[in-house]
């Protein structure tokens, strides 16, 4: 197989990007060096209106640039004394514009200069804290088209979003994965220090959904090495690479492409029967494939009414007309169809 392909890596690799992060530290420059710049523009404009009122070391009247001049040395408090007001009118502007806007400016740096101090400790705490909560998670490795796919499904199920983490070089998928909510690692995943600051050795569920199979097969053998414990899901798009996931660690795997054109083979004769399989895709709505595992006394009772299609029993799958299913066992999984009706049962 070919190396993985380098995507467009974010600048901040294997950082943590919470959601509700605030502004960006180079966001936060920019404005305020937008708003410095404003400061001395009007400084200089002051100055420049009222040049008849300002004499330069050589007793010279000043021009444009020599109020320019005039501002940035003022606001910065340099003050070298070459330009001076000597009017009535000049020393007044600079008693009413010049000295507020240089404590305004000074304000200005050094708030700058406490803030993004400031706002790397909140992040530093924030991270702390999160890792402290991290446990049982399931970590997303690739945000795109199956990435937010599988996502959605996850939260149909009832997973928190504070139990999902996202990996991802992309910035535009970083930041989609902010915008829903979720916590998000910018770095390579199959490089074992993204996967690390997503917390992997405490997480339940991986699952691995990039663009590229050689890629899904480096994250599986990473992830299945960091974490022996956890599930590992992923997804092939050709069906020839579906051994090479599962000898990486795979628990299962998922082929797209093989998939769709079932589907669509099943489309000719039948596009209802699609409709059907397309629904029981869609968790939360209309019919819903689950899960009951058998205790000592039985099948729970929020089984009732589904509709029985298969049991695990010992990492077997036994079809309904099994004779084995005809009697369950402690530690038998049900899987049932669930019609999500209101007035269903």
């Amino acid at each position: 197989m070919a190396s993985a392909s380098t995507t467009p890596a974010s600048r901040a690799n294997g950082r943590i990007r919470l959601p509700s992060e605030a502004h960006s530290e180079a966001s936060t420059l920019l404005r305020r060096l937008a708003l410095a710049i404003g400061l001395a523009a009007l400084v200089a404009l002051v100055a420049y209106l009222g040049r008849a009122g300002y004499r330069d070391s050589g007793g010279g009247q000043i021009g444009l640039l020599d109020a320019v001049y005039y501002a940035t040395v003022s606001i910065t408090t340099t003050g070298y004394g070459d330009i001076v007001p000597i009017s009535d009118e000049a020393r007044l502007a600079t008693v009413l514009v010049v000295t507020p806007v240089r404590v305004l400016f000074l304000i200005l740096v050094v708030g700058t200069t406490l803030e993004l101090l400031a706002e790397r400790t909140r992040y530093s705490l924030r991270v702390r804290k999160w890792r402290g909560s991290m446990s049982e998670h399931v970590i997303v490795c690739g945000f795109g088209t199956k990435g937010q796919s599988a996502v959605e499904a996850l939260l149909a199920k009832g997973t928190a979003k504070e139990s999902i983490v996202v990996i991802d070089e992309r910035d535009a998928a970083l930041a989609a994965a902010e915008e829903a909510g979720l916590a998000a690692v910018s770095g390579n995943a199959t490089v074992a220090g993204a996967l690390e600051a997503a917390q992997i050795e405490k997480a339940s569920a991986v699952i691995v959904a990039p663009d590229r199979d050689d890629t899904a097969v480096l994250i599986t053998l990473t992830a299945r090495e960091l974490a022996p414990h956890a599930s590992v899901v992923a997804a092939a798009r050709e069906t020839a690479n579906v051994h090479l996931l599962k000898q990486s660690g795979a628990d299962s795997v998922i082929t797209s492409s093989s998939a769709a054109g079932r589907l669509l083979g099943l489309a000719t004769d039948t596009p209802r029967l699609v409709e059907v399989l397309e629904d029981l895709l869609s968790v939360g709505a209309g019919l819903d494939l689950v899960e009951h595992e058998v205790g000592p006394d039985g099948a729970p009772d929020h089984a009732a009414g589904d509709l029985l299609v298969a049991i695990v029993r010992d990492d077997d799958v036994l079809r309904f007309d099994d004779p084995k299913v005809r009697e369950l066992q402690e530690g038998d999984r049900m899987l049932c169809l669930r019609s999500n009706r209101k007035d269903a049962g």
